[in-house]
């Protein structure tokens, strides 16, 4: 399954097929005495995993890719999953940390549909090993409480600040104007 949606897979039915298509090779490695699952049985296996203990299995591989982020730009981002809804209804939204030197993705956290991105981004941030990358995030993170998420992991962050902050817009405006001189 993992192999086939690297490889662009969107479905179950996806995964079965590529699984199809490249089984001798497979089969050089994994024991597949039924041979290829069905879709069905990707899709009832998957929707039996413990998320959490997926997380931590997901989060030890890209350790073992990405043993340490020093002097990487990590980009946290909320994306809205087309197609991923009722008819109606809002699309589920996922927040993504992005190891952009790597192009790979550290961890994402759905957010539940009655709240938005603050809830979830402490959260992932100490799900990470930050230490020595720079975290980077919309206006909408410009929060106390992620800054010093941030600043716990030994990470460093640059946030992004807009007018509708008018206070601490004000400040960081004086602040800045007060080392140029």
């Amino acid at each position: 399954a993992t192999c086939a949606i690297l490889c662009g897979a969107d479905s179950w039915v996806e995964v079965e097929l590529f699984g199809t298509s490249k089984q001798e090779w497979f089969a050089s490695f994994l024991a597949l005495p039924g041979g290829i699952p069905s879709h069905d049985t990707f899709g009832r296996v998957f929707a039996r995993l413990d998320p959490d203990a997926f997380v931590r299995g997901f989060m030890a591989l890209v350790r073992s890719v990405l043993p340490t982020l020093d002097g990487q730009l990590v980009a946290l981002d909320g994306k809205a999953l087309c197609g991923a809804h009722d008819a109606g209804d809002t699309p589920r939204l996922l927040v993504s940390a992005w190891a952009t030197t790597t192009r790979l993705v550290l961890g994402q956290r759905s957010v539940a549909d009655d709240s938005n991105e603050l809830t979830v981004v402490p959260a992932l941030l100490e799900l990470l090993d930050l230490s020595g990358s720079i975290v980077t995030a919309d206006a909408l993170h410009c929060q106390t409480h992620t800054a010093q998420t941030i600043l716990d992991g030994d990470a460093a962050y640059v946030l992004r600040l807009k007018r509708n902050q008018p206070d601490t817009h004000a400040a960081v405006a004086t602040f800045v104007a007060a080392t140029e001189q």
